[in-house]
């Protein structure tokens, strides 16, 4: 089997994986990082949403072997390491962006790159960035909302989106 090495959440971690280990299963099963969900099985909702080498990835669509040397962010790595949620998390706390919680993980992990990426984020803008994650209890409203206020507290300088 080979071996992997991957920086997530700042921790550099070696594992041998079989060749056809999804990355969501290698967080889950081998590292014990349970907030990124397994939802659909097929790439459709967005629950697996991790940061990889910042960009939103869907981890059910890529094999831990491919993010070998690349660095992960898990909706754990978010926060600082005194538990002080990052702004995009409070921001979902703050404006009721959730509510039974599954698609949480992956849509602040989406709603993290759509912030640094996108300048002069608007509702439009968000709903359109969200057309991968799915959410099946809330109505995307306070999801919305949300973001939009996560985005103005992280105030980053957003960043040309790389192309394809």
């Amino acid at each position: 089997m080979p071996t992997v090495t991957i920086t997530v959440n700042g921790n550099t971690v070696s594992r041998a994986v079989e060749g056809r280990t999804l990355l969501v299963h290698f967080l889950r099963e081998q590292l014990g990082l349970t907030g990124t969900h397994v939802g659909c099985d097929t790439s459709q909702c967005g629950a697996c949403v991790v940061l990889v080498d910042g960009r939103s990835i869907k981890s059910c669509t890529m094999l831990a072997a491919q993010a070998d040397g690349r660095e992960v962010t898990t909706i754990e790595g978010l926060a600082a390491a005194d538990g002080t949620l990052h702004p995009m998390q409070a921001a979902f706390r703050q404006h009721h962006g959730l509510q039974y919680g599954f698609c949480t993980p992956g849509m602040v992990m989406s709603a993290v790159e759509l912030a640094r990426t996108t300048p002069h984020l608007t509702e439009q803008a968000v709903r359109d960035g969200l057309e991968g994650n799915i959410c099946r209890c809330t109505g995307y409203h306070n999801i919305v909302k949300a973001i939009l206020a996560g985005a103005e507290a992280m105030q980053v300088e957003p960043v040309a989106q790389a192309a394809e």
